[in-house]
């Protein structure tokens, strides 16, 4: 019971802590963290309420179910939109917390995963909360951790959550092989098909495709640490605005975007003959799979915006509520990695826009602690699952040890 209030507690004061910064009772240094909502948001949200998506405005480059993030403000027609959101983001953090804690109260899980969350949301600082990401982690954890008994329940939500931002379809990569698989798969199709007749019948709905597709690449990603280092030897590349986020334009930046999207189509390969290799599926593997899923694609992408990491924080909580999950250190090195996004945006971003020594430190640390969270979380997916491997043979202990739970089904 100690346990459990301290936790509480820690919740209420760190949630109480990001709730006066995005009200700016306390300002944090570095670009208005609240102008996406103010602004931005406000902006999709009276176009959609209008019945079209804002399909003239490049920066809206959100799959068609981001809308009902958009408008969810509306719930709270007594508050102007801003303070709206910030409530709303607030629910979805509390339902995260009473998702995480309800699981880690059966047999076989522990509290981990719940601190990891109440700890590692607020490393992130004011912008969690300004940005709609955390809904769609939400959507998430409550896929995963439903998936453990009702795997159509998986399917649908992270259809939905698809829908909303793409990443949660690789909440799918590491369903159990057989029925649980047909059910997940199976109802995530359904639920795909159906938003998407019904998000089709309002104009714009897939303009943003098109706003993805010419997106380039954003200074804070694994890519740009090329041309960060370049800019110390006398390149002349610049920075710019660009579908609303900072980019490098100038000589081989195309190249090394084209590059990055070469590693994440390598990082899908790996996936798939992971996949297809994989025979040991254990109660936790569906979380551990995501996390490593999402660890892959956001290191490898284009784009890593500061909220990316709300998702990794999400799924590593999900991960830690099963003892036998594997992604101990993946976790612990994504929530540093957190904590350093937080100094590099918005506390040294002026630093980062100008190549210093400060901002490019801080790049080469927050990258360098994702791509030893990647590779330690992939070399741990594939040694506990994959036949032939010392940790394979462990964990068939592990299948026997969660041979009545659905998740360990043929």
């Amino acid at each position: 019971m100690t346990v459990m209030r301290l936790l509480l507690a820690t919740w209420i004061l760190t949630r109480a802590a990001l709730l006066l910064c995005v009200f700016k009772v306390f300002t944090v240094p570095g670009p208005d963290l609240t102008s996406d909502v103010s602004v931005i948001y406000q902006g999709w949200y009276e176009v959609l309420r209008a019945g079209s998506y804002p399909l003239e405005d490049v920066t809206w480059q959100y799959p068609p179910a981001a809308a009902l993030a958009v408008l969810a403000p509306a719930l709270l027609p007594f508050l102007e939109y801003a303070s709206a959101f910030f409530f709303v983001v607030l629910a979805c953090d509390a339902v995260v917390l009473l998702l995480l804690l309800y699981a880690s109260g059966r047999p076989g899980t522990r509290a981990a995963g719940t601190w990891v969350w109440v700890v590692g949301v607020p490393l992130l600082g004011p912008t969690v909360y300004a940005r709609y990401d955390l809904m769609v982690t939400a959507v998430a954890v409550a896929a995963l951790l439903a998936g453990v008994r009702h795997p159509r329940v998986l399917g649908a939500l992270a259809a939905f959550g698809a829908l909303m931002k793409v990443w949660p379809v690789l909440l799918l990569a590491g369903t159990p092989r057989g029925r649980a698989t047909r059910r997940s798969w199976s109802a995530a199709a359904a639920t795909a098909g159906g938003l998407l007749l019904v998000a089709a019948a309002l104009p714009g709905a897939f303009a943003f495709l098109t706003f993805q597709r010419d997106r380039g690449l954003e200074v804070e990603s694994l890519g740009a640490l090329a041309f960060h280092l370049a800019r110390q030897f006398g390149w002349e590349g610049r920075v710019e605005l660009r579908y609303g986020s900072m980019e490098f334009a100038g000589a081989h930046v195309g190249q090394v975007s084209t590059l990055a999207l070469g590693l994440s189509v390598l990082a899908l390969g790996w996936l798939l003959v992971w996949r297809l290799r994989a025979r040991t599926f254990a109660v936790h593997t569906p979380a551990d799979a995501a996390f490593t899923a999402v660890l892959l694609f956001t290191t490898t992408s284009r784009v890593i915006s500061p909220q990316y990491m709300v998702w990794l924080v999400g799924l590593a909580s999900v991960c830690l509520v099963f003892r036998g999950s594997r992604m101990a250190l993946p976790a612990c090195l994504v929530l540093v990695a957190t904590g350093v996004t937080l100094l590099e945006f918005p506390l040294g971003f002026a630093h980062v826009v100008a190549s210093d020594a400060e901002g490019v430190t801080l790049l080469v640390v927050r990258n360098g602690l994702l791509v030893a969270a990647t590779l330690c979380a992939g070399r741990r997916l594939w040694r506990g699952t994959v036949p032939g491997t010392r940790a394979g043979r462990e964990g068939r202990l592990s299948r026997a040890e969660s041979a009545d739970t659905p998740a360990s089904a043929p």
